[in-house]
């Protein structure tokens, strides 16, 4: 039997378990010292009992550390997205400068060079379409994919994509536009090289060379301070990234206006276009945690709150692809890390619909003492500390705030302490506040 049938045969329980160890000793890590590689497992050991609705030595702690550690070490996110030396300096000051039980390398500051060699049209970002002193990447909303092109995404998303998407958010892809479709590759692809000579098409690809010997630099410091935070004994919380079809629909194709009128102007398409993409979502997942040791699938909910769509909405066209694609990450040994942006606590019964322990719920608006009652029965819960508190409040405003929600939450497990979404420039002193907190009153007594 080979290693791929053997691990098919497993079943999710014993994947889980399989995939849990390899969290908890990294074959990969070179640790700084014994005492480093003792208080990794110490931290690893606390969100696995946590996720699986034990109690740990105490509450685990996720620090809400978005842009922090670049303002910390004096610079700018304008900087860190052009310095990569800089960057990695800021990562690692944070690491040496904080106690933490988990945190993650700066894959998720973009390098602003490549986004300049492609001319992105997504995003504005300090010093290209922001001013230097902006703390945050700004999205464009936009109809990127008409609502008469779901035929064409349906058929043949990658060469939708390749062809027609690219090509309008990213202007260095212009010449892709004149692409022809993948097939024409099968037998002798005379037709399929030739289309690569045109002077546009060569440009494009030019220029996707140029970005990617670019984002190679890029990569290797990230991996350098990704090694250093593993090094220091402290895991990541975050494996691979994904998200819920719907939001892949709306964020960056149809763009919000466009896939809230598409549930009543085109609801079947709608629906086999998220049929479409949960595949592709599902093996981006497991591909992505598959190269890493956490067996944690990140996936921010950004359109599914209240507010944005009834129950009944929810019901028929967030949540069925959305289950399908966290129950394909937990049928393979993975734990999904559902975000829930904006006010769940309408979807608190219907999201209780999953295996028991086999997901973490952060809540960025809710009344945890509810979540707690509800989905905290089935499912390890997190959040939610208000990012206000953290940002203009006192150390003892999160003291007191970290309590309540330990006290509320924290009982008979289940439970990480974190924020209620990320800060990007605060006082540095009220992350060590939070910290404190849990040391203080969320120790489980044996």
């Amino acid at each position: 039997m080979s290693g791929n049938e053997a691990w098919a045969a497993l079943s999710p329980h014993e994947k889980r378990r399989e995939r849990f160890a390899r969290w908890l000793a990294p074959g990969n890590v070179q640790f700084s010292s014994p005492e480093a590689e003792e208080a990794y497992k110490t931290r690893v050991t606390r969100f696995m009992r946590a996720i699986s609705l034990e109690e740990p030595d105490r509450v685990p702690v996720e620090l809400p550390v978005g842009y922090l550690p670049a303002y910390h070490a004096g610079l700018d996110l304008k900087t860190v997205m052009y310095d990569y030396k800089e960057l990695t300096r800021a990562w690692m000051k944070f690491v040496n400068d904080f106690e933490m039980d988990t945190f993650s390398g700066p894959g998720l500051i973009y390098p602003g060079k490549v986004l300049d060699l492609i001319d992105y049209q997504l995003n504005l970002w300090p010093g290209h379409g922001l001013a230097d002193d902006v703390t945050a990447i700004q999205y464009v909303e936009g109809e990127y994919m008409k609502a008469d092109e779901y035929g064409a995404f349906i058929r043949d998303p990658a060469g939708f994509l390749l062809t027609t998407y690219l090509p309008r958010t990213t202007r260095a892809f212009a010449g892709f536009r004149k692409l022809g479709p993948m097939t024409n590759a099968i037998s002798i692809p005379m037709g399929f090289i030739t289309q690569y000579g045109d002077p546009e098409v060569r440009e494009s690809v030019q220029k996707l060379l140029d970005a990617a010997l670019e984002t190679m630099k890029w990569r290797e410091a990230v991996g350098e301070a990704t090694r250093a935070v593993r090094a220091a004994g402290l895991p990541s919380l975050s494996g691979a990234m994904s998200g819920a079809p719907f939001d892949r629909m709306g964020d960056t194709l149809r763009g919000t206006r466009g896939v809230m009128t598409d549930m009543y102007r085109r609801p079947a398409e709608l629906l086999e276009a998220m049929e479409r993409i949960a595949p592709l979502l599902i093996e981006q997942g497991i591909s992505g945690a598959n190269v890493s040791d956490c067996p944690v699938v990140l996936m921010p909910l950004h359109k599914g709150a209240g507010g944005f769509m009834s129950n009944k909405q929810f019901e028929a066209f967030y949540w069925p692809t959305l289950k399908k694609v966290m129950m394909a990450y937990i049928n393979e040994g993975l734990v999904p890390l559902a975000f829930a942006e904006g006010d769940y606590e309408p979807r608190l019964d219907i999201i209780t619909d999953m295996p028991k322990a086999s997901v973490i719920w952060k809540f960025e608006v809710m009344d945890m003492a509810k979540a707690k009652k509800t989905v905290g029965a089935h499912a390890c819960i997190a959040g939610n500390l208000p990012v206000s508190i953290m940002c203009t409040g006192t150390a003892d405003d999160v003291r007191r705030g970290c309590r309540k929600l330990i006290e509320t939450c924290a009982p008979g497990g289940g439970y990480i302490l974190s924020g209620s979404a990320h800060v990007e420039n605060g006082n540095p002193d009220n992350l060590r506040a939070m910290m404190a907190a849990a040391k203080e009153y969320g120790i489980y007594k044996k």
